[in-house]
Formats: structure tokens, sequence, C-alpha cells
């Protein structure tokens, strides 16, 4: 397999599986090929990815499995793609959740089935892309591009307010790409180059460093998406489809965090020491007082959305600490948040295919028509509750830890995410699922079919294999962890 290019598969296989579905496949009279050529899709996008991990070097912090072609010579921009311990795992996870996507919409989407796997399939290889790209340019065109498709979904199958909450997903990620290109187009007159390891190497001042930060900052806290620039995320994940909702959490908010390891940290290290007080504030913030907003939450799927913000100021919080326990935790979080997050869209998921509703009132005693639902219901509520032994206690347990380390009181700020995360997800577990049937609607519920057990099945395997057995993902990352951090522990400033 050395000689294949896996990273070029890896991003379009799926895209070009996309096109074939779209082709072959167009006419909403031909939903079951739809179906059948979007998960042979999925799956092989997923295969073409499994040798990364089984070929990757440990021991070593370079970037690996690397392809570069020229692409635009006059302004030295190359086809150039490569991972290191950090991005691999992104780039399995993408894939794997592109299996779960077309699984979940299977019988769900009705309407233009042909297109909305399509959708999905040429988002999965532009994600890929995002996180394989070593060019600045290459970079900056997978993570417009991975727009388009995430629009589409959340504007043609979305909710009532589907339109209003795509257009707002839109600008607000825009407008923070606008900055993000103005950096990159300065960065390249300043070195001559877009390769984005070249910009790791560059001596720079202090003040070019702030202002690039800021830059940087601007286009990936919208992504995160860091408070206070997180409004758009409730409204996209309430009318985005199941589907859509699963990628949006799993993989697109990891775009921002991703964007922080990748160029902020390494290109602007003493801008990312000077400014780390004002992140980890942004990140308690997110941590406690969208805690506290999530506990407000009458809808399911908003409450998830506000829990999602707060896992993810967990994540931002880790890399700010400077440590390699605080660095590797917060990677873990992003994983198992992919896990766990897109678990909880999907079981609120099932529960509107049937009812309609998401409001947590229309439910209660779940349990007595669904019992076999609300045993993995409960798996992934506590998960996301961040009890040990699942994968969302591993992640934030590894932050607070390096948080205590750094400061006692901004680790016991963070910390408290234990009591909110577990108040707001057991609230809406109980009110939704214990207790005497609500209804009749809830009376004449059915159980979850195979194909939901599988999807759920999945998704457990990897909650709680992730949370027993951690290291298969750690190991990976030590290498490549501890050299970003002696990289910017070095300064920069000329």
């Amino acid at each position: 397999m050395s000689g294949l290019p896996i990273l070029s598969l890896a991003v379009w296989v799926p895209i070009f599986a996309g096109f074939i579905v779209l082709l072959f496949a167009g006419a909403d009279r031909d939903s079951p090929r739809a179906r059948a050529l979007a998960m042979l899709g999925a799956l092989a996008g997923l295969l073409v990815t499994l040798p990364l991990y089984a070929g990757f070097d440990t021991a070593t912090p370079a970037m690996q499995f690397v392809e570069i072609l020229p692409w635009i010579p006059r302004f030295e921009i190359n086809y150039h793609l490569g991972v290191d311990g950090i991005s691999m795992l992104f780039v399995i996870l993408n894939s794997f959740i592109t299996v779960i996507v077309v699984l979940a919409g299977w019988r769900v989407i009705e309407s233009k089935v042909a297109q909305y796997n399509a959708s999905f399939l040429i988002m999965s290889g532009l994600l890929n892309g995002i996180f394989t790209a070593l060019d600045g340019m290459l970079f900056y065109v997978f993570f417009e591009a991975s727009l388009i498709p995430l629009y589409l979904i959340i504007g043609v199958w979305g909710g009532p307010r589907r339109v209003y909450a795509a257009f707002k997903f839109f600008l607000f990620t825009l407008m923070g790409s606008l900055l993000f290109l103005i950096s990159l187009i300065y960065l390249y007159l300043d070195s001559g180059s877009f390769a984005i390891l070249d910009w790791h190497r560059m001596p720079l001042s202090l003040a070019t460093q702030q202002w690039i930060f800021l830059a940087f900052l601007v286009a990936f806290a919208v992504k995160v998406p860091m408070w206070p620039v997180h409004t758009w995320l409730p409204d996209a994940h309430v009318e985005a489809p199941t589907g859509g909702s699963i990628v949006l959490a799993a993989i697109a908010l990891k775009l921002g965090a991703y964007g922080f390891v990748r160029f902020s940290l390494p290109i602007a290290p003493d801008a990312s020491h000077a400014f780390s007080g004002l992140i980890i504030g942004l990140s308690l913030i997110a941590v406690v007082y969208i805690g506290f907003v999530a506990l407000a939450q009458e809808d399911m799927k908003k409450l998830v959305a506000y829990s999602s913000i707060a896992h993810m100021g967990f994540v931002t919080l880790g890399f700010f600490l400077f440590s390699p326990l605080g660095m590797e935790g917060a990677l873990v979080q992003m994983i198992s948040h992919g896990f766990v997050a897109g678990a909880m869209f999907y079981c609120i998921g099932v529960m509107y295919d049937r009812v309609h509703s998401r409001q947590i009132a229309d439910y209660g005693g779940v349990v007595n028509t669904m019992p076999k639902f609300a045993a993995f219901f409960m798996l992934f509520a506590m998960a996301n509750a961040g009890l040990p032994a699942t994968s969302g206690f591993v992640g934030e347990f590894m932050v607070i830890m390096a948080a205590v380390k750094f400061d006692l009181w901004i680790g016991f700020i963070a910390a408290s995410t234990m009591i909110l995360g577990a108040a707001y997800t057991l609230w809406m577990y109980k009110r939704v699922v214990f207790g005497a049937v609500g209804n009749h609607h809830v009376a004449g519920l059915t159980d979850i079919s195979r194909r939901e057990g599988l999807v759920l099945t999945l998704l457990a395997v990897c909650a709680l294999g992730m949370g027993l057995y951690p290291q298969p993902f750690t190991e990976v990352m030590h290498s490549s962890v501890d050299e970003l951090l002696r990289h910017i522990s070095v300064s920069k400033i000329q």
C-alpha cells in the first residue's frame, strides 16, 4: 500500500462517489439505487483511510504519506498533502461518520435522495482535504468549498426555518474566512511560499504575530464556535436534518479547533502565549455560561447544540494550557465529541422521525415503549455527561488535570462542567425517557429497527472502546504534540 496515494484517495474517492450517485441515481424514483451507491461510496471512502493508521509511524513527528505536485507554479501553490499524529485520526473519524450519516438517512430522507447522499459524500472528501492539506491556498479552497454542501443540506432538507439558519451559518463562517484569506496572502508575500510548514519556521515580529493571530482567531472561533460568536450553531442544528446535525457536530466544529493547532499556535507562538489568557477566559465562559444556557432549553436539539459549545470550550482550553496533557486531552475530546454528539443527535432524530417533535415536554415514559432505544440513549447521555469508562470522560479528565497544574482556580472552574453536563443531560433524559407514558404519541412508539440498532451499536462501541482503552488514540499523538509544544516554546520574534 506504500506506493498508493492514500491521501488523494481519501479526498477524491468520496467526491467521485458523490458524483457517481448524482449521475446514475439522480431521479427520486431511483432512491434505492442512490442509497446503495452512496453506501458503497461511503464504505470505499472509509476503507482507503484505514492504511493511514495501519502504516503510521508513531515514533516520528514528521508528516507522513506526503504527496506533492505543482498546481499553480507562478504563485508557488502546490497540491501538497500529508498527515501527522494530530490530523490522521480526524481523516478516519470523518470517513467513519460519513458511513453513519448514509445509514442514518436510509429511510428518513424521501425526496432528492441522490442529491442528499451526494452532498454528504462530496463534503466528506472536502473535509478530508482540510485535514490533509499542507499548502495554505489548498487548505483555503477545501475550507471554503466544504461550506457549500453543508449549506445545501441545511437549506434544502432542513426544518421550517432552514433558509434563515443556512444563511446565518454561511454569513458567520464567511466573515471569518475573509480575514483568514488576508492572513494567508500576507504570509505568502513575506515568505514567497504557500507551504504551511514553511510558515511554521518563519521569524515574525510580535506585532505581526498578534495581528495574524487575531485574524486567525476570528476565522477559527466562528467555526469552533467560541463564545460570543456561537449564535449560528443552535439555529443550524435545530433546522438541519439529522445527518446534517451529526456531521456538523462530529466533524465541522473540529475545523476551527484544528485551525488553531495547524495555524495559530505554530505560526504565531509568541502571540499565542500573549493572548492565552483571553482564550482561556473565553473557553471557561463557554464551559460554564453555555452550560447554564443548556439547562434552560426545552428543545432537545438546541440543548445538545449548546452542550457541544461547552464541550468545545474544553478543547480550546486544553490547547492554550501549553502542556502535553492539555493538548492531548483536547484532541481526545475532539474525537470523543465526534462519537458522542453524533450519537446524541441521532437519538434525537430517531424520536423525531416517530413523533415529529423535538420538544422535551412532548415526551415522557419512552422507556415503556422503546426499551432498547432507552438503553442506548442512556449510554450516550452518560458519555455526554463525562461518565468514567466512556470516551466523554477521558479528554475532559486530561484537560482538567492539565488545568489544575496550570492554575488551581482555572481547573476548578473547568471541572464544574462535570456537574453542569450531568445536570442538563440527565434532566433531559429523565423527562423524555422515565416516568409514565406521557401521551398517545409516546404510547404508539415502536422500538428501534435493525438499521437504527446497527448505527447505535457502532457508535456505542466507539464511545465505550475509547473510554475503556484510549491508548490507540493517544499513542499516535505523542510525537506530534511534543514537537508542536517544543516549536511554540521557542520565540520567533525577529
